[in-house]
């Protein structure tokens, strides 16, 4: 709908979009006996990089406290992938590369600014490259038109790697970025717990609409090459539960990527404190005040805090966690009858409700 408003068109978008809380997923017949016999592993060829991939499609956010190297050891016990946070030094990385061979299981992360791409040099100059199939260039906004120029220099100095590129949560963006270079987009902004960029500056896109959307035009771009794949998406953030996540993959996300989830066990980077007898993991958002004041000794003045600083409660070690998240997605697999997580997109048929849970009760509960 658009009105003129005498010097100007304003346009509003009146189609309902929705977020994950906004929908339940309607059960099918299924002949499935048990949930072990539920396939959670995915096998992907790319639209640029010649590289393959096989593994359970889950990603540690390139956060502070979830992109670390103790959370890579863990999650690539269970197939999944952790992006590194950008702040570790290239000797962190060198020492730690020598003893995690697991190129794809981990992803080496930057942004655009200068000191990104030194460092990127120096991982180049290193030989660094061959120790992780992905690369993550992220940034709060994807809609600048430096990165999509920082899209194609990557995707120039090192072509047989996985780029990952975003955040959009648009099907225009996600099919820009995708022909500039990136084999993934990722998708979102404003959803993760440690974000408040919607609540400063009033833009977003609902998280499931956004997937959908994005994955629908990712989906559609594919090379002519046989031995290549189509365009690809990764849902970044806005889980609250794992039911968050099986709806992403049931909206058509390829990948999912959580921060604040991840963020409150051992292996996050949070410090541990302890406050009236309880102990908490310290978490904030890339964007906040801290993350700005911590890694580059100041706000400037030209900018806002767009995340959040908090202290989340101390959950133990993350292995139990991931069971528990595995196990729910294949309790979804068996409610619509999908026997691999390829499958979730096509046995799901959402319904817009009004409410999803009954939480009346959720004080008594021991979790």
């Amino acid at each position: 709908m658009t009105y003129y408003l005498g010097v100007c068109f304003l346009r509003i978008e009146t189609e309902i979009k929705l977020d994950f809380a906004d929908v339940l997923i309607r059960p099918k017949r299924s002949t499935l006996t048990s949930r072990a016999d539920v396939t959670l592993e995915r096998e992907f060829s790319f639209l640029h990089s010649p590289k393959k991939w096989k593994g359970v499609p889950i990603v540690a956010a390139n956060m502070d406290s979830t992109g670390t190297f103790e959370m890579a050891r863990a999650l690539s016990t269970h197939g999944m992938i952790t992006a590194l946070h950008k702040y570790y030094s290239v000797d962190e990385l060198e020492k730690f590369f020598a003893e995690f061979n697991q190129p794809s299981r981990v992803a080496f992360t930057l942004g655009i600014r200068d000191e990104d791409f030194a460092k990127l040099a120096q991982v180049k100059k290193r030989d660094l490259g061959k120790y992780f199939d992905f690369i993550v260039l992220d940034v709060p906004n994807g809609y600048l038109g430096r990165f999509v120029d920082a899209v194609k220099h990557v995707r120039k100095e090192f072509p047989q790697h996985i780029i990952v590129a975003g955040n959009v949560v648009t099907n225009e963006m996600t099919e820009e970025l995708l022909l500039e270079g990136a084999d993934i987009v990722k998708v979102g902004i404003g959803p993760g717990g440690a974000c408040t960029t919607r609540r400063k500056t009033g833009v977003g896109y609902p998280q499931l609409s956004a997937t959908i959307e994005c994955a629908d035009a990712a989906h559609g771009i594919s090379s002519n090459s046989k031995e290549k794949g189509c365009g690809l998406i990764m849902t970044d953030g806005g889980f609250v539960y794992s039911s968050c996540i099986a709806k992403a993959f049931c909206g058509g996300a390829d990948f999912v990527m959580s921060g604040t989830m991840l963020a409150s066990f051992d292996q996050s980077g949070g410090e541990l404190v302890e406050r009236d007898g309880k102990k908490y993991k310290h978490h904030f958002g890339s964007s906040s005040s801290e993350a700005l004041k911590k890694y580059y000794g100041k706000i400037d003045a030209h900018r806002a805090s767009e995340g959040r600083d908090m202290y989340l409660p101390y959950q133990g070690d993350i292995h139990p966690f991931l069971l528990d998240v595995l196990g729910s997605l294949r309790s979804t697999a068996t409610y619509i009858g999908a026997r691999t997580l390829k499958e979730f997109s096509r046995r799901a048929t959402f319904l817009h409700v009004s409410r999803q849970l009954n939480d009346a009760f959720e004080q008594y509960d021991k979790e």
